[in-house]
């Protein structure tokens, strides 16, 4: 008798999105002729920037020949891209070329990074969330020793330190769902938490590149002892557009030690990079090419200009409703703008209240966790013309 996992019994029974792809499907459905605008899930809309596709089609040529042909590539990733996000993206931090592994996307990277730890610690994670941390602390075994750290609107969307001791601290800035950020102020807070604690954060930077105010840190290498007790995700699906070519990176300083149950100090990297070896075969060969092609002048031109467009995109959302009464937050820092539904609804009822009678798609805020009842997240990754359209209608409705 082949036993399962059980602790998959006590995820819920679908994940968010799927749940709300059901909801718009069946709509659709009894509505076929209602246009739709989907807000809600984080998925980008502009095409893959030039700079990008020719670095592509180079690439795909290259290896149908003999001398270009690629096989089974570096499982930590090509050095020539390794060496372009040292030199772009780390350059005064002291992060070193082996202390970066190249993958298939950051969500991968969050979701897998829980193979190195024992499920014996204590988890802190945000509430609300991006639901991956949790359903994966979950799927390993860990839900009982999981604590939530209340992302509030009283405390305009900053976590305070845990109450308890914790051996590992999720923390994902410019923040997805609420799309706040944190100074870096509040973030050394968490690296001293961390040192004193011999805890390790994990810090989701994801959503960087759209950070337009100063004293934010665009990586968490920027805070004084952070390489000592962080590990950072990044990605290039919102910053370049790669939510179909799928890439990212984790970054895993030496310096970064766990324990073992007797007390003796292992470093990180060194278990990153045995399960990255075992479990992993790298990422495509073209897709690395394509990755480096955003570092060149004419890459970073262009994706900054779609970046540029998608915050005017939430400019004009954030503008709009407040302009129409709504209490809103996020926008101005990241692409997600955070929604406070009116008169006390609920996460779920404004939904369906948008979908129904505006035909626009958010996602409830609940969907993140207990703390987001109340409120919605709408994304600015749609056109321009679809966020002036959304606007128009939820002012007409409202």
């Amino acid at each position: 008798m082949a036993n399962i996992n059980e602790n998959f019994l006590k995820l819920e029974e679908s994940y968010l999105f799927s749940t709300i792809a059901k909801k718009v499907a069946e709509f659709q459905k009894k509505h076929p002729d209602k246009k739709i605008i989907k807000l809600g899930i984080g998925d980008v809309t502009k095409p893959i920037v030039p700079a990008v596709i020719e670095a592509l089609h180079k690439a795909v040529d290259e290896i149908g020949t003999i001398e270009g042909f690629k096989g089974y590539g570096p499982e930590q990733g090509y050095e020539f891209l390794r060496k372009a996000i040292v030199e772009n993206e780390y350059k005064t931090l002291g992060i070193e070329l082996d202390e970066i592994f190249v993958s298939d996307g950051a969500k991968c990277d969050c979701g897998n990074i829980v193979d190195i730890f024992g499920n014996n610690n204590k988890v802190a994670i945000t509430n609300p969330v991006y639901p991956v941390y949790v359903d994966t602390n979950i799927m390993s075994g860990k839900k009982e020793n999981i604590v939530y750290l209340p992302v509030l609107e009283k405390n305009n969307f900053i976590p305070e330190l845990p109450k308890e001791r914790v051996d590992i601290i999720y923390l994902c800035f410019p923040n997805n769902p609420t799309g706040m950020a944190i100074s870096k102020e509040e973030l050394k807070k968490f690296v001293d938490y961390a040192k004193d604690n011999k805890s390790i954060i994990l810090y989701d930077a994801a959503y960087e590149a759209f950070i337009t105010e100063g004293n934010i840190a665009h990586s968490i290498y920027e805070i004084e002892g952070a390489r000592d007790v962080a590990i950072e995700f990044k990605s290039y699906s919102k910053t370049a557009g790669f939510t179909g070519l799928r890439c990212g990176y984790v970054v895993i300083p030496k310096s970064v030690k766990g324990y073992s149950q007797g007390g003796k100090k292992f470093e990180m990297n060194k278990l990153w990079n045995r399960r990255t070896t075992t479990k992993f075969n790298g990422t495509a060969y073209i897709i690395q090419k394509a990755a480096e092609a955003v570092y060149s002048e004419k890459g970073k031109e262009q994706v900054k200009a779609n970046i540029k467009d998608y915050l005017e995109n939430a400019k004009i959302i954030k503008d709009g409703l407040e302009e129409a009464g709504f209490i809103v937050y996020g926008g101005i820092n990241s692409p997600y703008i955070w929604l406070k539904a009116p008169n006390n609804m609920s996460s779920w009822e404004f939904f369906d209240e948008l979908l129904e009678k505006a035909n626009i798609v958010g996602t409830p805020g609940i969907g993140f966790g207990s703390c987001g009842e109340g409120f919605l997240r709408l994304t600015a990754f749609g056109t321009k013309e679809n966020s002036i359209e959304a606007i128009k209608r939820i002012k007409e409705l409202y």
